[in-house]
């Protein structure tokens, strides 16, 4: 008679199963995150605190997929998208992906900030402290000279600002195969290296080191701004932090009474920009009631967002109005045509 220990099995087949949750995976999640209102997580000193609507941020919730259970989920849960590790940090180390995230948050806020004071006719004084490097072209020159996080100060000995007048000095003074001789900071240390011009559009033959650069600055502004955003990473939050910034050091109520969703950079210029994981963004919106979605405007040939969301929006008749501006004036200026709410609506 042949004997079977099913106890044996049992033990060996939680061991293999408890073996595969510790077996990595270098992939991400990406579903869509709750939208949050912005409210309570901005005080304006003295500010308009009376909202009859509200203003949300909407966000992209990222998970690592730390072994083959997670992924497993992500196969089978609706709306995700699975991702490598590349497609998400690219090539650059822990390390700098930290600083990264780190410097975006930072430079939301203070563009926000920025943006939102102007925008309301308030006095804003900028101190620019440099050129921060947020990414640079993987088999360009400046690879083998930069870090991601690096603080540019100057470029031939000329005290740089912003990012503008950076570019604007290369393609006035360099050609491919120039030198330039960079000053940076990386962490307290200060470094002085020489770095390569390269060519970044061949049809237009512009030329460049290989990076794209950011402004590093601190704004001082009339009023103290408290801004709870622990739990909130990256720069898309930006035109929502403005407008609820912008509301509160206003007196007419810009929701007039509507639940208005959006997403969208925003530079301290008022300008908004392009964003990652909008369809995620839009969906989270509609889900959770919201009346109106901003949407960065598409500008540029190669920008995307109003017309991936306008064709969502259509494909699966989302009853939310959707609204594309290329500037934190135009949702103002929405906004301020609008008409109140109707309770029942």
């Amino acid at each position: 008679m042949k004997k079977t220990y099913p106890l044996k099995r049992i033990i060996f087949v939680l061991f293999v199963l408890v073996i595969i949750a510790f077996i990595p995976t270098p992939y991400y999640l990406h579903q869509p995150g709750p939208i949050e209102e912005l409210e309570p997580k901005i005080t304006v000193e003295g500010g308009h605190k009376d909202e009859k609507g509200s203003f949300h941020l909407t966000t992209v919730l990222s998970v690592k997929a730390f072994n083959p259970y997670i992924l497993a989920y992500g196969l089978v849960a609706p709306h995700t998208d699975i991702m490598k590790d590349e497609e998400v940090m690219g090539d650059l180390t822990d390390e700098e992906y930290t600083r990264l995230l780190d410097f975006m948050m930072k430079d939301s806020q203070q563009n926000a900030l920025v943006a939102g004071f102007r925008e309301a006719g308030e006095h804003v004084e900028i101190d620019y402290h440099g050129i921060f490097v947020s990414s640079i072209i993987a088999d360009s020159p400046a690879k083998k000279v930069l870090k991601v996080g690096d603080l540019i100060t100057s470029i031939d000995g000329k005290k740089m600002k912003e990012a503008s007048e950076f570019i604007s000095y290369i393609e006035e003074n360099k050609t491919i195969g120039d030198h330039a001789t960079l000053t940076f900071k990386r962490g307290k240390k200060e470094i002085k290296k020489t770095v390569e011009m390269i060519t970044l559009d061949a049809a237009t033959k512009k030329v460049g080191i290989g990076i794209v650069p950011e402004e590093e600055f601190t704004a001082t502004i009339s009023k103290d701004v408290k801004i709870n955003s622990d739990d909130i990473g990256g720069p898309s939050a930006g035109l929502m932090f403005s407008l609820e910034i912008y509301n509160q050091l206003t007196p007419e109520d810009l929701t007039k009474g509507y639940k208005i969703a959006g997403t969208g950079t925003i530079d301290h210029n008022g300008n908004v920009g392009q964003i990652g994981g909008i369809k995620h963004k839009i969906f989270a919106a509609y889900e959770e009631g919201a009346d109106i979605f901003f949407t960065p405007k598409d500008i540029n040939p190669i920008d995307m967002n109003e017309q991936e969301v306008n064709d969502i929006v259509k494909e699966n008749g989302y009853d939310i109005e959707v609204v594309p501006v290329a500037t934190l004036g135009e949702a103002v200026e929405y906004l301020e045509g609008l008409e109140e709410k109707e309770k029942d609506e």
